[in-house]
């Protein structure tokens, strides 16, 4: 079982968060193969998704530590707590909610609350938040991260909303520490298809974008 520690590190060297809703936990296990064959593997399963709690659980134990599983779109601490005893090793959130940030780590789990205004993402970080989910991202864009990250360098920021192939390596450069995507990353026509290899060559397309980009920072 990963430390707080060893999750944050899993995503941030992933770079990258795919948000699954599917409308069936049959759907979700192909999605998430699909995902992990691009070489994606953090995934983050919504509370929207029909049945989400045993999704989680079910996802959890076909994969062990091989892919890592998270919780998104809760709104409360109960909700966090049922997700994580499920098998969740990371809690999302769309707004911020200090006792869902004290609920994860009662349980030794990164939280990623959502804010927006520096305001936000600043009270998030005071009250503990891991990482701190900048959303709707694509309102301010990556000029909007790297502006949040001039008074703020010590917070970790993730966007969602807004994030596809495009927009990623300006994210990155901006200060994104990671990034989630669904709908960019999880074509839902094809899913309802059955056309899983395009979910693959999409995650992997993700992958190739983000190792450029760090290697391109790093001088590489």
């Amino acid at each position: 079982m990963p430390t707080r520690l060893d999750t944050i590190k899993w995503i941030t060297d992933c770079g990258m968060a795919a948000v699954i809703r599917a409308k069936s936990s049959d759907h979700l296990m192909h999605v998430a193969d699909a995902i992990k064959e691009g070489g994606i593997d953090v995934i983050e399963v919504t509370m929207t998704t029909p049945n989400a709690l045993a999704v989680i659980e079910e996802v959890a134990n076909k994969y062990g530590d091989q892919v890592l599983i998270g919780v998104g779109s809760v709104l409360d601490a109960e909700t966090c707590r049922m997700a994580i005893l499920s098998g969740a090793q990371f809690v999302v959130g769309p707004c911020l909610d200090r006792p869902m940030i004290e609920m994860a780590h009662r349980y030794d789990k990164p939280v990623l609350p959502g804010a927006f205004t520096p305001t936000e993402i600043k009270q998030a970080w005071d009250w503990g938040a891991d990482m701190v989910k900048v959303f709707p991202a694509d309102v301010g864009g990556p000029g909007y991260f790297k502006a949040i990250l001039g008074p703020l360098p010590q917070i970790r920021l993730v966007p969602t909303g807004g994030v596809d192939i495009d927009t990623t390596p300006a994210f990155l450069k901006a200060g994104a520490v990671a990034l989630c995507a669904g709908g960019a990353l999880v074509n839902s026509k094809a899913v309802a298809e059955g056309r899983f290899d395009v979910v693959t060559d999409t995650a992997r397309r993700f992958r190739e974008v983000i190792d450029q980009t760090r290697a391109e920072m790093a001088g590489g």
